[in-house]
């Protein structure tokens, strides 16, 4: 019998960087949402590093959802669901409540409707103490912050014309439009960075 487990290299590298971020900015206790969970690894990794919380994975692609679903049966762990399909671009989404919204390395591999439909959900679904975090690259000023991410960008667009590193700005005045303030921006390994959004 085949294993469905996907993994993905730079799950192992940004782990790390990215729990020490969420444990400044979760919640101690309630539901975590994670838009286009991927493989399942950060899933699987955040569940164990905060026991407190419930999280639920989702994705779009069936394939990803039956990795996060090994994932899940393979650790065990109580606090951490099975994976719903979700497309972020959809004007309903099968959670409507959540104490916090994390979205890891979505936005530029996904056409610009998936942010902009990642902000509406998530304005949707939290209250406005409750954050919506996301982590990536980015452009910043209109200029990529290092040569590794325009030749990043260009694989992405020579993939998906549709696809690309986005303007940190353009993003935020993205959450703007729906309700959220100016989001809290953390440098993280790699060129890329956190960005935390709350509704104003």
């Amino acid at each position: 019998m085949s294993d469905p487990r996907l993994y993905a290299p730079a799950v192992q590298r940004n782990r790390e960087p990215l729990r020490d971020v969420l444990a400044e900015v979760l919640p101690a206790s309630g539901l975590v949402l994670e838009v286009a969970s991927g493989t399942g690894e950060h899933a699987v990794f955040f569940a164990e590093a905060f026991p407190g919380l419930t999280f639920q994975p989702t994705d779009a692609d069936a394939e990803a959802r039956a990795s996060i679903d090994a994932w899940v049966a393979l650790t065990g762990q109580g606090n951490l669901r099975p994976a719903l399909a979700l497309d972020a671009a959809a004007a309903e989404w099968p959670i409507t409540a959540a104490d916090a919204v994390m979205c890891i390395n979505m936005i530029h591999i996904a056409p610009w409707a998936a942010c902009l439909g990642l902000m509406a959900g998530a304005a949707r679904c939290l209250s406005p103490s409750s954050p919506l975090i996301l982590y990536g690259p980015y452009r910043r000023d209109g200029q990529h912050t290092a040569p590794s991410n325009v030749e990043f960008d260009r694989s992405l667009k020579a993939r998906n014309s549709a696809w690309g590193v986005r303007d940190l700005e353009a993003v935020a005045a993205a959450a703007a439009a729906v309700g959220f303030a100016p989001p809290i921006i953390t440098a993280m390994p790699a060129n890329n960075f956190t960005l935390v959004f709350r509704r104003s």
